[in-house]
């Protein structure tokens, strides 16, 4: 049977691999060749095949992630610097990009989205759920007062997000649970919540944004909350992938960020705003549900909410 199998791959490489005599048989030096360059091929395949059986259970290799600018820098890039530490065998590209890109196009692992996903290929993993506040620093609360309802905002100038779908409108739902649409305007605009944040620390108008933007200028009296009776609703953080069939760095990175974005805010990099941010000029904070209108966009909160 193994003088057959011999014989016929002969035929097929049309080179004689052994010589044969009616009292032994021994290999040709095409043959002794094939031989040796056949068991270090075998040989690789097995590391190979060890190599990727390891990277399934011990996170090692490099990781490519793409997240929403601010988000990144804000929320993110603490997280990522803890898992780092956590698992020195890893490595990771971020890429901050608004609006989002295709994950599967562009060869990401792992990507941050925000609000409703639409239909899509990818897993989905909810991590928690940010709010958006409106602002404004005291500076300019002194010169032009406090809105107190959404109607008074036509009377204010406002900062403009242009990445929300509706940059001119904002949605807000009070102490009665109805929605208020107003439409706002202002002397600035701009694609980047980090860009409107000095403005509104200048005085330059209010600026409806996200916690992780607005938190710290809030604690430290930069900036004011207003109108908190009137509140945007919280807008859900996923982390989405490819497959279910994760390898390691994968697994343990997605389960990493859901345990730390699952700790109270005071220790996963997420402010401790509730009921300690300076409401001073204002009345007192209502209970009102949020309900956050589809207005805003990618990076303070996502235009296109696809998750690709």
């Amino acid at each position: 049977m193994v003088s057959k199998h011999v014989q016929t791959l002969e035929q097929r490489l049309g080179a004689r691999l052994l010589n044969r005599t009616t009292r032994r048989v021994s290999a040709t030096d095409v043959g002794q060749d094939y031989y040796e360059r056949c068991l270090r091929i075998l040989s690789e395949l097995e590391e190979a095949e060890a190599i990727a059986g390891n990277l399934q259970t011990s996170p090692r290799g490099h990781l490519r992630v793409t997240a929403p600018l601010s988000f990144g820098t804000h929320r993110l890039a603490p997280a990522i610097a803890e898992y780092l530490v956590s698992y020195p065998e890893v490595s990771i590209d971020l890429s901050l990009d608004d609006p989002y890109v295709d994950i599967l196009e562009k060869r990401f692992d792992v990507g941050i989205r925000f609000g409703h996903l639409e239909n899509s290929s990818l897993i989905a993993r909810k991590l928690y759920a940010l709010e958006t506040y409106l602002c404004a620093s005291p500076a300019y609360l002194e010169r032009k007062g406090a809105p107190h309802v959404p109607a008074d905002l036509a009377k204010h100038k406002c900062l403009i997000y242009t990445h929300a779908t509706s940059a001119n409108v904002w949605s807000f739902v009070g102490p009665d649970s109805k929605e208020d649409v107003v439409r706002i305007s202002g002397r600035f605009q701009a694609n980047s919540g980090d860009v409107l944040l000095p403005l509104a620390i200048r005085g330059c108008g209010l600026l409806l944004a996200p916690d992780y933007l607005v938190e710290d200028a809030l604690k430290a009296g930069h900036l004011v909350r207003i109108m908190p009776d009137y509140t945007t609703r919280e807008t859900p953080v996923y982390v989405v992938y490819p497959s279910r069939n994760l390898s390691a760095k994968i697994r343990t990175f997605i389960d990493f960020l859901a345990a730390w974005f699952a700790r109270p805010p005071s220790q996963s990099g997420r402010g401790d705003l509730d009921g300690k941010m300076p409401v001073g000029l204002l009345p007192p904070a209502g209970s009102a549900k949020i309900a956050m209108p589809k207005a805003a966009g990618s990076e303070m909160v996502p235009r296109d909410r696809r998750a690709s």
